[in-house]
């Protein structure tokens, strides 16, 4: 084996550190089991669209290193946890994940689709709200210092803008968009933006405008049945978002800032 491949060995057989956060729940092994079967069954529904059988296994290892109680979610710490040191299945695994083709508006519509057969009714409220991931290098795709929920604080961070659902039945994710900062738009990134694949025709959009783009993107689908828009202040803030989402024909129920100026009666007309 040649001294880089020793190296990478070695990496992989360095444990990730703990978390350090205690489990939010206590359960049984033959909890555990039941969610595994579920897990599997769930993903079996989605086989069709993937193109060859590798494709699925990858994607469900994929699926299931995100689950697993390891502290880096990134390939080789999901091979370690699950297939042990083997190089040949972090370069398996990267493959899938850097050059893989599937058709991902496929999913997401059949993801929506059983979400509207488990959870939809009329009444369905649409949730838009972002988390921020909290990231040590640079290279991720938008990845730069700004707010991370999930620290409270200013942070290195990538940042996602979500649409969840909730009805009488049950909540949860429908659509996922990546905010990807103004500055990762500038000559200083480009080489950064293509060696890690950013479509060379996106455009800087702020979250509001992920959220709004989601938000008509479920109603021109029709497949989940909603009224309701909610969301905070950050997305409440900004006029164009909360016309936006009026256009559609869709309530919304929105926080706004403290300081936000309004009429006490019915302005003046001369």
């Amino acid at each position: 084996m040649s001294t880089k491949g020793q190296r990478q060995r070695r990496r992989l057989q360095v444990q990730a550190p703990p978390s350090g956060q205690k489990p939010s729940e206590n359960l049984a092994a033959r909890d555990l089991e039941a969610l595994a079967e579920e897990l599997g069954t769930y993903h079996a529904l989605f086989h069709d669209l993937f193109q060859r059988r590798e494709q699925r296994e990858w994607s469900a290892f994929y699926l299931r290193g995100q689950l697993a109680d390891i502290e880096r979610k990134t390939v080789e710490p999901m091979v370690l946890a699950l297939h042990g040191p083997d190089l040949a299945a972090v370069r398996a695994g990267q493959q899938f994940l850097g050059e893989g083709a599937w058709e991902d508006e496929a999913i997401l519509v059949r993801h929506q689709q059983l979400v509207a057969e488990s959870l939809g009714e009329p009444e369905g409220v649409v949730i838009c709200d972002g988390s921020g991931f909290p990231k040590q290098g640079t290279h991720s795709v938008g990845v730069a210092p700004q707010y991370c929920g999930a620290l409270g604080k200013m942070a290195n961070c990538q940042q996602g803008v979500f649409a969840a659902y909730v009805s009488r039945h049950g909540y949860t994710f429908l659509d996922r968009r990546l905010y990807v900062p103004e500055a990762w738009f500038d000559a200083a990134h480009a080489a950064l933006r293509q060696r890690y694949g950013v479509p060379a025709d996106l455009a800087f959009q702020t979250e509001p405008q992920l959220a709004l783009e989601m938000v008509q993107g479920l109603v021109e689908r029709a497949v989940v049945p909603f009224r309701w828009v909610v969301a905070d202040e950050h997305y409440g803030m900004i006029p164009t978002f909360l016309d936006g989402v009026a256009a559609t024909g869709k309530w919304y129920f929105v926080e706004v800032p403290a300081t936000t100026k309004v009429w006490g009666g019915a302005p003046f007309q001369g």
